[in-house]
């Protein structure tokens, strides 16, 4: 590669020592821009390849059990329509006067009155599994929020299956 020529008279004119100290300029200024551009952010990557590791193993794992979870689901024989509804009834049931049920045709509706999240949570659950029920809608209030321990009023209306 040919230097324009009034770099190469400049160059020319320069002193050895002069021409030693820009060469070794030019070096170290190649080597901060290759630090910069290549060896910096690959050893950033490597850094912290373990910790995205770990985060990554964790997303893993809960996707397997979802996975899992959904595979048992679908393994579950099917209910017909009256031992859903017996499922469902029981269910109800259980939470005493706290839910009632009402059933018309597939969809039934249950309205809760004062019921603890977990307790409602737990029972959501227990009707998808053992009644096969699915929730289409739900209407749910928060009630007692200042006081710590709240409660839920309100209703969830769920598809049963077919007859």
């Amino acid at each position: 590669m040919k230097l324009a020529p009034a770099v190469q008279a400049r160059w020319d004119a320069l002193a050895a020592r002069e021409r030693t100290l820009v060469r070794g300029a030019l070096v170290l200024v190649g080597a901060a821009v290759l630090w910069w551009l290549c060896l910096a952010p690959a050893l950033q990557t490597v850094r912290t390849a373990d910790a995205q590791h770990r985060s990554l193993q964790g997303e893993l794992e809960q996707m397997q059990s979802l996975q899992a979870q959904a595979k048992a689901l679908q393994a579950q024989p099917r209910l017909g329509y009256d031992e859903a509804l017996r499922a469902l009834q029981a269910s109800v049931k259980a939470l005493g006067t706290h839910a009632q049920l009402g059933v018309v045709g597939e969809r039934a509706t249950v309205t809760f009155k004062g019921v603890q999240a977990e307790v409602l949570a737990q029972w959501l659950a227990q009707a998808r599994v053992n009644a096969r029920a699915l929730p289409t809608d739900a209407r749910l209030t928060r009630q007692g929020a200042s006081t710590g321990a709240a409660n839920w009023d309100g209703t969830v209306v769920l598809s049963l299956p077919s007859r």
